[in-house]
């Protein structure tokens, strides 16, 4: 059966010529020779297993790629970039993976990604969320101290426009964010609707240092603490924003998850081992079976504790929800979490700057409950009227409904 050229199947296995093959498998020599030397035909071919035939038919669509680009790069009608061209190679390589957590950072992106892990950046200092369904991209915080809050850019504001022409979707908010970065000194023209009126400002770009920790005392014995996101050194904030309350009388803690779409693992595993005895937060489980259990190791502080979650509260804030839940008596208050129970590794690629973020395993509170598309349901269900979901700020008791439970359910483990 002639399939291409010299290809033949033969009882199973697949027939290649040894000049076709020699770069992929070596060289035929030897016992490798499937015929007879005296058919000069076949003289130097060799035989390969099926599944080698695949892998090789597989690994040839990267000569196919090399083809196109070379192809392209002589025929476009004008001169092509072809670093561009390669960068959407890798992006279009790991989109194949069908999983939304797993991308290609190009070099600027890669140390754009570093920086932000950092804490600190030259923009105009606001957190956005952008909404799929709606199309709108909204500022879910504005940084302490930060040019946005200077300017007057307040919490609920639809980011609109940026410049005279970039109106501002889900889909080009990576580029917006881009345009509001820039040169420190320099000015960037910012449009936002806030109750259905556009409003523009012209904000300097500033360095912004982003406050992930922000904590108060709300009421006698009770400490109310806000915990944004996992990055920078939020989990030393968060043990010196801890003993600060403590210090002032606190008996139970109030730990607020909202919005908080999560960080590095190892930063909820720390902030876990400030309330819990030595004992499993979550075991990973491989693609192969294997499982890899991360514990606490440091003793407790022996305080009650309740968290606050909403739909938009993922990731590590999942892991750490589920842990003190299951294994430090913490009661949950909100509405059910996001479901991401998987976890990336985030490492650099080749020798220009650039990276990748891939999903390794998928992660399980310490008693086993699954979270990824199911969520974390609160104990005390209570959603925030939709006339406040973008109205209350910090430790606002007054405007926020969810907070105003989770004092209640407090208040209850305190008597």
């Amino acid at each position: 059966m002639c399939l291409v050229a010299s290809l033949f199947l033969v009882s199973g296995c697949m027939m290649v010529s040894g000049s076709q093959i020699e770069s992929m498998f070596g060289s035929a020599t030897g016992n490798n020779s499937a015929v007879s030397s005296n058919n000069a035909m076949y003289s130097d071919a060799v035989s390969i297993s099926k599944e080698e035939y695949n892998e090789y038919q597989r690994l040839k669509k990267f000569t196919d790629l090399a083809d196109l680009y070379d192809l392209s790069e002589t025929m476009f009608y004008k001169e092509p970039d072809t670093e561009l061209m390669l960068d959407y190679a890798a992006k279009g390589l790991m989109a194949g993976l069908d999983d939304p957590y797993s991308f290609y950072y190009t070099s600027e992106e890669f140390e754009k990604m570093l920086e932000d892990d950092t804490g600190e950046y030259v923009g105009i200092g606001v957190s956005i969320l952008s909404n799929n369904t709606t199309g709108l991209c909204i500022i879910s915080r504005v940084f302490k101290g930060s040019p946005a809050e200077t300017a007057g850019v307040q919490r609920g504001d639809i980011l609109y426009r940026v410049e005279d022409d970039l109106y501002v979707t889900p889909e080009n908010i990576n580029e917006a964010v881009s345009i509001m970065r820039g040169q420190e000194g320099t000015s960037v023209n910012v449009t936002f609707l806030r109750d259905d009126e556009e409003i523009t400002f012209s904000i300097k770009r500033e360095k912004v240092t982003i406050n992930y920790v922000e904590s108060t005392i709300l009421e006698d014995a009770i400490g109310y603490i806000a915990l944004y996101e996992f990055a920078g050194e939020v989990e030393l904030q968060f043990e010196k924003e801890l003993n600060e309350l403590i210090a002032k009388g606190a008996r139970g803690i109030i730990i607020d998850l909202r919005d908080n779409g999560g960080g590095w693992v190892s930063q909820a595993q720390y902030i876990a081992d400030l309330f819990m005895d030595k004992g499993e937060i979550c075991h990973l489980v491989y693609r192969n079976g294997e499982q890899e259990v991360y514990e606490t190791h440091n003793g407790k502080t022996d305080v009650k504790l309740v968290l606050l979650v909403n739909e938009m509260s993922a990731s590590s804030s999942e892991i750490l929800a589920g842990a003190l839940r299951e294994c430090a008596d913490a009661a949950v208050v909100g509405v059910k979490t996001f479901g991401k129970g998987i976890v990336q590794s985030v490492l650099p690629i080749g020798e220009k700057g650039a990276g990748f973020q891939i999903t390794i395993a998928e992660y399980f509170s310490p008693k086993g409950n699954k979270v990824h598309g199911v969520g974390i349901t609160p104990d005390r269900e209570v959603e925030q009227p939709e006339e406040e979901l973008v109205n209350y700020s910090f430790a606002d008791t007054e405007h926020d409904t969810q907070l105003r439970t989770a004092l209640e359910v407090m208040r209850d483990k305190l008597q």
